[in-house]
């Protein structure tokens, strides 16, 4: 069996999706730079959780060196991509923005390269509901327009659905986006709410809740959307050399190229999340009403019904449930 090649392999959505395809039997290929935008140290933990498991390899790599990516996909024998690897986080562009480039631009143009030198199969990539912007239009739907993004990291995104398409359309690669709206659950990223309140919570420490806690999310656990990627990696998209320009459909298209919502299609608000955390740690959060934070986007609700009609995706674990479990986690993880 040909291995499954999963880019951004310690980070929280590839650790997940490495372990699912392992445990299936695939072979995975696993590829992270390791860099320090967190906690290197849960990042090797996640490697070291993946380790044991028969399949797997590892490369430490940062997808912006052209030669040695080039390399990595000449030798691999992979067919099928999750390319999960990107600098993440709104707020970090305000500060760091060629980071960025770096790796959501220069890194995935070298992946594309990749896929399309050795034949890849399918290459299944990591886009973002922050596309999205600002607007009132809700639920959030594949066939609004995504051209007027708020955040750097957010117009990273969308250029990378842009290269996507072009490299569909000229080679016939097949490749299929993921705007990915707010994942949680155990092993996840320590720069996102659900991780900070609950370390605040054991450590008793205040938390800045942005537009007075009024900001609602789409809050996704990340065993649904494992189930979803993968759901997405087994269907291929296929060109369609009768599609009709006017059709703004995102399940059809000439080049063989989608990109879906993969969410949980229930928007929960930030004050909803807290008090899950306060009954699940049972502590009260000190809490601080900020004013809205540049780029930040007021809601997210993700429209998943091209998704469902592809592969039946349907999240089945609410919030209560998913807050429980990553508490549990936390408590194991840091010994609390």
């Amino acid at each position: 069996m040909t291995p499954v090649l999963v880019t951004g392999a310690a980070g929280f959505i590839g650790h997940a999706v490495a372990r699912r395809l392992l445990e299936a039997g695939r072979p995975v290929i696993g590829v992270d730079n390791l860099n320090d935008y967190y906690d290197v140290a849960l990042k090797q933990a996640r490697l070291a959780d993946l380790e044991p498991l028969k399949g797997f390899s590892f490369h430490r790599l940062d997808l912006a060196d052209r030669p040695a990516t080039a390399r990595l996909f000449e030798t691999a024998g992979a067919k099928d991509i999750v390319h999960l690897a990107a600098q993440a986080g709104v707020r970090y562009s305000l500060t760091n923005p060629h980071a960025y480039a770096d790796a959501n631009l220069v890194g995935f143009l070298n992946v594309l390269e990749g896929a399309r030198h050795s034949s890849a199969r399918h290459l299944v990539f990591a886009s973002s509901s922050s596309v999205y912007g600002v607007t009132p239009r809700q639920p959030f739907s594949e066939r609004q327009s995504v051209d007027h993004p708020i955040s750097l990291y957010a117009a990273t995104k969308k250029a990378n659905e842009l290269m996507a398409h072009a490299y569909a359309h000229l080679y016939g690669l097949s490749v299929s986006g993921l705007r990915f709206f707010t994942v949680y659950g155990p092993w996840g990223r320590p720069d996102m709410a659900v991780y900070t309140f609950t370390r605040a919570a054991f450590e008793g420490k205040p938390v800045d809740l942005y537009n007075e806690g009024r900001q609602q999310r789409d809050f996704t656990y990340i065993d649904d959307i494992v189930t979803g990627i993968l759901g997405v990696l087994d269907r291929p998209a296929a060109a369609n050399p009768d599609f009709d320009p006017a059709d703004p459909d995102p399940a059809s298209g000439a080049a063989p190229y989608r990109v879906y919502n993969i969410g949980n299609n229930r928007p929960n608000e930030l004050m909803e999340l807290v008090r899950l955390i306060e009954k699940h740690t049972g502590r009260t959060l000190d809490k601080r009403l900020k004013p809205h934070q540049p780029g930040d986007v007021f809601a997210t609700y993700a429209d998943i019904g091209a998704l469902n009609r592809l592969t039946g995706f349907t999240p089945k674990t609410d919030l209560d449930t998913g807050i429980g479990r990553f508490v549990a986690w936390y408590r194991k993880h840091h010994r609390v």
